[in-house]
């Protein structure tokens, strides 16, 4: 099978994951505001927050995690599969233990002083503290097995697994509906539970299917193999912590200034648009291990390929729905929460559109990974994002409203697209005109056009159904022309017509999996 086909193929299965997902997401969301209310909903985020805060410590083991085991499947080397499962276990297991302790320490801290949680809820946040420490365990562990599944591009597994977790999530809110217990304390419970469960799933299975998934620690215990990972994760680590800090940070900083409605607003906008980007993640799911496969086979021109169509994809799938989005946000979101908390609508708009900008650049961030050229991108990445906070305390201490804080953060990423396009032409060749080009001149022109039609629409109907479906209707009709005369290329129309004639973009067939 082709590499394009292959990719197809596994975006197919993890879009069908999106759609279950989407669906039990907004209405999960709905029901727990609705059940929790704003002021528990806002708690909830503000101790979430605190927990995602160390959470970038796993998030940067994992990227090195997914990164050597699709490294090595390039490379064919079976044996040192072995060797880097082997370590990414240990590596886990201990993280998690020290991510316990530093949790356990910290929750004194946030609890006296920094948090601002409401009089009377202060045992029910510690409970949600409590619950969500024991969630992030379970996530941890599981994330050698995640980088052994998404190194074997087993698309269709990882969406069974993922449309099961989005169930259980929705089971939980339908459950706080009717507990006579803290329902606050209940949902967190709950939720913390689904962790464990995918867990046992995800280690059952992998243990069952691949030859590398042998736990033999003093048998493929490898010091080099060690010191590469550790190596690259700690490079990692400071890119995502700063990241992670000045996103948390965020909230800290809202709460502050604002009080804690204002994290439910937050707290909505992290539900929605993380959603949302569930639509270009999958896909770079599905290319992520293809980029790093051929940086391990040492085929450059196809990586840079890959990373190119992975930028200007992305950005399609998030564009196709963000910016109807934000034209019909208002009505949109009254439909679907039915209680609006202030500031809800202008936030969702900024940090959408601080989101497009973002996919202009994922493909360069996979193509950094695979080539091990990440030091120089994440040591600017964390001076960047210190000054953001600096910048956004200034502005809100001037008495600015809440929303320049995604103003801030539209900038931020503006300005660190063109130091990973400058990265990418010092260190593997992309060239600025390719990129120009081949990403950005199309992606622009899309917009432009989506954005003319979506604002007649809305400027000659009142709000309401009609001008929503219009809206949408309206620029997916021009997305559509803009796709076919501009944005594909003749290569991937080709192919497309080809896959189209064969009938060959189906489910991957059972037997593979």
């Amino acid at each position: 099978m082709s590499v394009a086909n292959r990719v197809i193929k596994n975006t197919i299965w993890l879009y069908v994951k999106v759609g279950v997902q989407l669906f039990t997401t907004l209405l999960a969301t709905r029901i727990v505001l609705n059940t929790l209310g704003a002021s528990d909903f806002g708690i909830f985020n503000i101790v979430g927050g605190a927990i995602a805060m160390l959470g970038f410590l796993n998030t940067s083991l994992a990227v090195a995690t997914q990164r050597f085991m699709s490294y090595s499947e390039g490379e064919g080397n079976a044996e040192r599969q072995k060797e880097i499962f082997n370590v990414s276990i240990l590596m886990h297991l201990s993280i998690a233990a020290i991510i316990i302790l530093a949790l356990i320490i910290l929750g004194f801290v946030f609890f006296n002083g920094i948090l601002s949680i409401p009089l009377g809820r202060e045992n029910a946040a510690y409970f949600v503290y409590a619950s969500l420490i024991v969630s992030t365990v379970f996530t941890i562990i599981s994330v050698p097995y995640d980088a052994v599944i998404n190194a074997h591009e087993n698309m269709r597994f990882y969406a069974l697994v993922g449309i099961f977790q989005a169930v259980l999530k929705l089971l939980v809110a339908f459950a706080c509906i009717y507990v006579t217990y803290d329902k606050l304390i209940t949902y967190g419970i709950l939720m913390a539970c689904i962790p464990g469960v995918i867990l046992v799933i995800m280690l059952s299975y992998c243990h069952k299917k691949y030859d590398e998934c042998i736990i033999n620690i003093r048998k493929y215990f490898n010091k080099e193999v060690l010191r590469e990972m550790t190596n690259f994760a700690g490079w990692n680590f400071l890119g995502i912590s700063s990241s992670m800090i000045g996103n948390y940070s965020q909230n800290i900083i809202l709460n502050h200034f604002f009080g804690v409605l204002v994290n439910a607003a937050m707290g909505i906008i992290v539900q929605l648009c993380g959603q949302l980007m569930v639509l270009t993640n999958n896909m770079m799911k599905a290319v992520n291990p293809v980029i790093t496969k051929l940086a391990g086979s040492k085929n450059e021109e196809e990586m840079l390929r890959w990373s190119f169509t992975s930028c200007r994809f992305s950005y399609l799938l998030l564009a196709w729905i963000a910016i109807p989005f934000c034209f019909e946000s208002n009505y949109l979101l009254r439909i679907w929460l039915k209680n609006v908390p202030e500031w809800t609508v202008i936030f969702i708009r900024l940090q959408l559109i601080r989101t497009l900008l973002e996919q202009l650049s994922l493909g360069m961030n996979t193509a950094l990974n695979a080539q091990n050229r990440i030091k120089k991108l994440n040591i600017q990445s964390a001076y960047l994002f210190f000054i953001a906070v600096i910048v956004i305390c200034l502005f809100f201490y001037l008495g600015y409203p809440p929303y320049m804080l995604f103003i801030v953060m539209i900038a931020l990423v503006v300005i660190q697209t063109l130091l990973k396009l400058q990265l990418c032409h010092k260190y593997i060749g992309m060239g600025y005109v390719s990129y120009l080009r081949d990403v950005f001149l199309p992606s622009a022109f899309l917009t432009l056009a989506m954005l003319m039609v979506g604002i007649v629409s809305s400027s000659f109907m009142g709000e309401g159904l009609v001008r929503t479906i219009l809206t949408f209707i309206s620029t997916w009709i021009v997305m559509l022309l803009m796709i076919v005369s501009c944005f594909l290329k003749k290569d991937e129309k080709m192919m497309l017509s080809r896959l189209i004639r064969k009938n060959d973009i189906g489910f991957v067939s059972a037997k593979r999996i």
